[in-house]
């Protein structure tokens, strides 16, 4: 039996909420600003102040616009920053449109195979309805975007450049998703028939079908092209007819991907050990999304120890929570609506991790640090929400936000300690699909 509210009760509520004159200025003020301006505290641009010990040469940022390629551009921001550091050509930039391309084919090939393994599975069983909501759907992990790296290659940006569907996702997502979810509908007919030989024929031509509409929607990637650039000291460079994976291996063949790990605060899972989410890998085969679970000060030392040494650091955090979009703040001091409210609104990271309070919602590159004595202050954030976000579209980062709301970091393995490398070669615990890490 529910429990019912009464009027009495109610009045009670009212009553108790007016004999406080302090409860209505404060109303007049959300009401009339809203409830995050009413409870915004300004002392935070007085303590962030964008001067770091440690900082990389940077300059223009990318834009991801309206799409949900961060996990695209933030790889793609630690590969330019290599490529800049060695080739002093620091604003050179590469096509996210192309790693997207083959992301989406990719992708649907995989989503093929859960379908098919799942086909014994009910409709409206939970690990079916995950992969149908994730269908057409952008969002990935660092080993996603690495996976693809590796077997497809880069190009310049000017090889393959953004089109309105790779800047706004959404309507050519809701196509390919629908695409997606009716073709899952024949696949699993034909698997609960055993019909395995037809649906090798039928997965073939989905799959043409859905290269036919990312081409329509993105373009064609190049198969050839031609490098072409001045460095930073204003020398030409030219190199002709190089295929994307000859790129990758002539001009950065020293990026080793399978020497990252991800580290992991995720608090609400059990620390050091190796957890993996194969559910949601977009190649099938290479793709492994791993991630080494720790407490947060390994995740803070490994990125200082690495911005140290001149490379960038892939974050992946929440950045949705405690941030001035506008100004570029990250600080878990910045709204204080429990203050604003008269209630307590905190949790902890466990907790909103649980609740889905709290998860992974973007990924962004580190690209500085300020200490004190050992002691860290701030970070430098880049961001690929274009220049007219943040500091030219740089943000800033309080310690206290890295911990509350940063959820893993890709690292090398020289900033582990022995132990983490030992259990970062496996074997992993495999999660669910619907897991608070995913």
């Amino acid at each position: 039996m529910g429990y019912k509210l009464t009027l009495q009760e109610l009045e009670n509520f009212s009553a108790d909420f007016n004999k406080s004159s302090q409860n209505q200025v404060v109303a007049r003020a959300a009401q009339k600003s809203g409830v995050l301006a009413a409870a915004y505290n300004d002392r935070v641009q007085n303590e962030l102040t964008r001067v770091f010990s440690t900082e990389l040469a940077t300059d223009n940022v990318t834009n991801q616009r309206q799409s949900g390629r961060c996990w695209e551009f933030a790889t793609l921001n630690i590969l330019r920053h290599n490529f800049g550091q060695k080739y002093h050509c620091k604003n050179f930039t590469f096509s996210q449109s192309y790693n997207f391309f083959w992301d989406k084919i990719e992708r649907a090939n995989n989503f093929y195979n859960y379908i098919i393994a799942t086909a014994s599975e009910p409709l409206d069983s939970r690990i079916v309805r995950t992969h149908l909501n994730n269908a057409g759907k952008d969002g990935g992990h660092f080993q996603m975007a690495t996976a693809l790296i590796e077997k497809y290659g880069v190009v310049p940006s000017y090889a393959m450049p953004e089109s309105f569907n790779a800047n706004n996702t959404a309507g050519f997502g809701k196509a390919l998703g629908d695409k997606l979810k009716k073709d899952a509908l024949v696949l699993r007919k034909l698997k609960q028939a055993g019909e395995d030989e037809k649906i090798k024929l039928v997965r073939e031509q989905f799959l043409s079908e859905v290269y036919r509409m990312t081409a329509i929607a993105v373009g064609e990637p190049p198969k050839k092209f031609d490098l072409e650039y001045r460095d930073d000291d204003k020398n030409y460079h030219l190199d002709k007819e190089l295929t994307p994976l000859e790129f990758l291996h002539k001009y950065m063949g020293d990026v080793d991907f399978n020497d990252y790990v991800l580290l992991a605060n995720a608090p609400d899972h059990e620390y050091n050990k190796l957890y993996s989410l194969p559910d949601a890998n977009n190649i099938d085969g290479t793709c492994h999304i791993q991630w080494l679970n720790v407490p947060i000060e390994y995740l803070e030392r490994a990125s200082v120890n690495q911005l140290k040494d001149g490379e960038a650091v892939w974050f992946g955090n929440d950045v949705g929570e405690q941030s001035d979009r506008q100004k570029g703040y990250l600080d878990s001091n910045l709204y204080q609506l429990s203050d604003l409210f008269g209630v307590d609104l905190k949790m902890s990271k466990a907790d909103r991790l649980r609740t889905g309070a709290g998860y992974f919602s973007h990924a962004m590159a580190l690209v500085g640090v300020d200490e004190d004595q050992g002691h860290i202050r701030q970070w430098k954030v880049e961001n690929s929400w274009g220049e007219k976000n943040g500091d030219k579209g740089f943000f800033v980062m309080n310690n206290e936000w890295f911990k509350e709301y940063v959820y893993e970091v890709a690292v090398h393995k020289k900033y582990l300690t022995s132990e983490q490398i030992t259990l970062a070669e496996g074997p992993a615990i495999e999660l669910p699909a619907w897991d608070s890490l995913a």
